[in-house]
C-alpha cells in the first residue's frame, strides 16, 4: 500500500499501522469454536464449560487443545483432537461464518487513511486463509501472520512484535484490536496501543492494561483515534 498517513494520539502515541485479531473480532468464529468444543467433548462424555472455554480463547490451536486435554484428562492426542475439529468446521463454516459488525466500515476508513493492516492470529494458516476468503476481506489485508510463524503464540508478544516490523512501523505506532485476554495481553506487552473489544464470549475477560474496552469495530473509541 502507499505510504500511509499518521495520526497522532493525545497520548503521545502516533498511529502508523492496524493489526486486527481475527476469531472474534473480524468474524464470528468464536461461537463456532464453541460449538465445536461442545462436540469434542459431548463425544466423550464431557460438558464444555465456560471456564474451559475462556481458558483456550485466544491461544494458538495445539496450545488450546492441550490445555482441554489436561483440564478434562482426555486420552486423545492434540494432532486427534485438531483433525477432528477440522472435520467439524469443514460442515460449519461455509454455513454459518459471516463478518462481525464494523469490519468493512474500519477497513474503508483505513483505506481513506492508506493505512497498512494485517491479521495476527493464533489460528493456522489454512485455516485464517479459508475463513477470510469466505467472508470476501482477505484481500484488504496487506499479509496475516498466525503462530506458525512466530517462536511464541499469544500471550506472549511475538506475533505483534512480527507484525509491527513486517509493516515496518514501532509496536508503539501500532494499533492492536483484539477481543481475548490472551489477545490484549499480547497486545499490551508489546508495547502496542492495545484496543479490547470483546465479544458475548470474552464480556468477563481480564483486559488489563488496555487503553481502552469497545463495544465494536463500530466504537467512537476506535473511530477517534483514527481522526486526523
Amino acid at each position: 500500500m502507499p505510504d500511509s498517513c499518521h495520526v497522532t494520539l493525545t497520548w503521545g502515541h502516533t498511529i502508523a499501522a492496524v493489526a486486527f485479531d481475527m476469531d472474534g473480532l473480524l468474524v464470528n468464529t468464536e461461537e463456532l469454536y464453541t460449538q465445536v468444543g461442545q462436540a469434542l467433548l459431548q463425544r466423550r462424555g464431557r460438558v464444555f464449560s465456560h471456564d474451559l472455554k475462556n481458558a483456550m480463547t485466544g491461544l494458538p490451536g495445539p496450545q488450546a487443545f492441550a490445555l482441554m486435554i489436561e483440564r478434562e484428562k482426555l486420552t486423545d492426542s492434540v494432532e486427534i483432537l485438531e483433525a477432528e475439529s477440522e472435520a467439524i468446521f469443514v460442515d460449519l463454516l461455509p454455513k454459518q461464518v459471516r463478518l462481525l459488525a464494523g469490519v468493512e466500515q474500519l477497513l474503508d476508513r483505513l483505506d481513506q487513511l492508506r493505512f497498512p493492516r494485517c491479521v495476527a492470529t493464533s489460528s493456522s494458516p489454512e485455516f485464517a486463509e479459508t475463513v477470510l476468503t469466505l467472508v470476501e476481506i482477505i484481500s484488504r489485508f496487506d499479509f496475516v501472520i498466525t503462530a506458525r510463524d512466530v517462536a511464541h503464540g499469544k500471550p506472549k508478544p511475538d506475533i505483534y512484535l512480527a507484525a509491527a516490523q513486517r509493516m515496518n512501523v514501532l509496536p508503539e505506532n501500532m494499533l492492536v484490536l483484539e477481543d481475548s485476554h490472551h489477545g490484549c495481553r499480547a497486545g499490551v506487552t508489546s508495547g502496542a496501543c492495545t484496543i479490547a473489544v470483546p465479544g458475548d464470549h470474552s464480556q468477563d475477560h481480564d483486559f488489563t492494561g488496555v487503553h481502552a474496552r469497545a463495544e465494536s469495530l463500530l466504537d467512537s473509541k476506535i473511530s477517534r483515534l483514527l481522526q486526523v
